[in-house]
C-alpha cells in the first residue's frame, strides 16, 4: 500500500473481522493475512481484537489439528452476527456523509 495511510478505528477493524468471519471461519494467522489485504494492521495488533471479540460473545473459537498441532478457529456468533449488522448500518451513515464533502453533494451554503 502506497500514499496516504487512512487511521482505522476499533470499530471498524471489529466490522471487517466479523464480515470475513460472517463467509467462513479462519485460524488466526490465515484471517490476519485477509485483513492485511485490504489495511496495513500488524499481526500483533489483531490477537488482542480477536481476544476482545470472543469475550464480548462476537466470537467463539474451536480447535482443529493440523500437521501434528492445532489450529484455533475463529467463528462468527449470533451476536457477533447482530454487531457486524449494527457496525454496517453506521459505517453508511459514516460513509454518506463523508462522500456528501468528497463529492459535493447536500446542500450548498
Amino acid at each position: 500500500m502506497n500514499g496516504m495511510k487512512i487511521q482505522i478505528t476499533a470499530e471498524l477493524l471489529d466490522g471487517l473481522v466479523l464480515a470475513i468471519l460472517k463467509q467462513d471461519d479462519y485460524y488466526g494467522y490465515a484471517l490476519t493475512q485477509r485483513v492485511q489485504s485490504v489495511i496495513d494492521i500488524s499481526e500483533s495488533t489483531m490477537y488482542p481484537v480477536l481476544r476482545r471479540l470472543k469475550k464480548n460473545g462476537d466470537l467463539t473459537t474451536y480447535d482443529q489439528p493440523f500437521q501434528g498441532r492445532n489450529r484455533r478457529y475463529y467463528q462468527l456468533t449470533a451476536a457477533g452476527e447482530q454487531r457486524l449488522q449494527e457496525i454496517l448500518r453506521l459505517w453508511e451513515q459514516y460513509k454518506d456523509n463523508l462522500d456528501q464533502i468528497f463529492y459535493q453533494r447536500g446542500e450548498q451554503q
